[in-house]
C-alpha cells in the first residue's frame, strides 16, 4: 500500500430550507461497502462572542475496518469536507477526536479510527433565529485488507434543538485540547522539544509527561498537509511519569525549511489528549 493512493467518493449532505426540509434529530443510517453513515444534530450553543449549532457525522465501520485521521500517517487518505452548498451557514468547523495508530499491513503505521466514530461539527449560522441547512461533501476511505471508497447522501436541517447533544458533547471531550509547550495543568503534557543533529536528517526529541503506567502515543504534523513527517517512536517509556519520543525531520515538501516552521504535536493517553504548537529554531 503506497502513501495516499486512494480514489475517494463523495458523501453529500443536502438540505434546502423552505423546500420541504424539516428539522430533525438525525438522518437514517445509509449503508455502503463496509461502513454506514448518518448526520446527527445537537443544540444551539450561545457564547458571548458567537452562537453555533452542534452537529456531527457518525460512522459505524464493520469489524476490522478503519478510517483515517486528518493526518493519516505512513499510508492512507484523510477525509475532506466541502460545505459550499449549505444555507444559513456562516462557517462549519470539523473537530477531530483523538486517534490511534495501527499497522497499515505494509510495514508502516497509519493513524485513524476503528469501529464507531463521531466527527463533531460546530455550525455557525448566519442568522441564529433561522433553521440552518447543512450541505457537505465528505470524502473518506475505509480500509480492511484492502481500501475502498464509501459514500452516502444525507439530508438534515439543524433547528438547534436536536436530541443528540449528549453524545456530541462526549465526542468533543475526546478532541485534543490546545495547550502551550510545557503546560502541565493536567496529568498529560508535552514538556520539551529539542532538535538534534542526525545522519541524513536532524532528529526531534520530545519529552512527554503522563500518568505512571498509562499508555501514551504521540503524533507530529507539519504546517501544511504536504508535509509527511514520520510517526514519532517511543524510545524511553520508563516506569515513571516521563516518556520520550523521537522522529527524523524527514518528509518535508520540496523547498520547505524546517527552521522557523511550526509543528503540531498531539499527545494521546487513555483518558486525555492535547495538541501543542511547536516553533522549530
Amino acid at each position: 500500500m503506497s502513501p495516499r493512493p486512494l480514489t475517494i467518493v463523495a458523501l453529500a449532505l443536502v438540505c434546502l430550507p423552505g423546500v420541504g426540509a424539516r428539522a430533525q434529530d438525525a438522518t437514517a443510517w445509509q449503508r455502503d461497502a463496509h461502513a454506514e453513515a448518518r448526520l446527527i444534530a445537537g443544540t444551539l450553543v450561545k457564547t458571548p462572542n458567537t452562537s453555533f449549532a452542534r452537529a456531527g457525522i457518525e460512522l459505524r465501520l464493520d469489524p476490522g475496518w478503519k478510517t483515517y485521521w486528518r493526518y493519516p500517517g505512513d499510508t492512507g487518505m484523510p477525509p475532506t469536507f466541502d460545505f459550499a452548498g449549505s444555507e444559513n451557514v456562516k462557517s462549519a468547523t470539523v473537530l477531530w477526536p483523538a486517534p490511534e495508530r495501527f499497522s497499515d499491513g505494509a510495514g508502516g503505521y497509519s493513524i485513524g479510527y476503528l469501529g464507531k466514530l463521531i466527527l463533531p461539527l460546530r455550525v455557525v449560522p448566519v442568522t441564529a433565529a433561522r433553521v440552518s441547512a447543512l450541505s457537505v461533501k465528505f470524502k473518506y476511505a475505509i480500509c480492511g485488507t484492502l481500501c475502498v471508497p464509501a459514500s452516502a447522501k444525507l439530508n438534515l436541517a439543524l433547528s438547534g434543538k436536536g436530541s443528540d447533544e449528549g453524545v456530541l458533547e462526549k465526542a468533543e471531550q475526546r478532541v485534543p485540547k490546545r495547550v502551550a509547550l510545557g503546560a502541565n495543568g493536567g496529568a498529560l503534557a508535552i514538556l520539551s522539544v529539542r532538535r538534534e543533529p542526525g545522519g541524513a536528517h536532524d532528529r526531534i526529541v520530545v519529552d512527554v509527561a503522563a500518568p505512571a503506567g498509562a499508555p501514551v502515543d504521540l503524533f507530529a504534523e507539519g504546517p501544511t498537509p504536504d508535509w509527511a513527517l514520520p510517526l514519532p517512536e517511543p524510545v524511553d517509556q520508563g516506569t515513571g511519569t516521563k516518556r520520550r519520543f523521537t522522529f527524523d525531520l524527514d518528509g518535508l515538501p520540496e523547498g520547505a525549511q524546517a527552521k522557523g516552521s511550526i509543528l503540531t504535536l498531539t499527545a494521546v493517553s487513555s483518558d486525555d489528549a492535547i495538541e501543542v504548537p511547536v516553533h522549530l529554531d
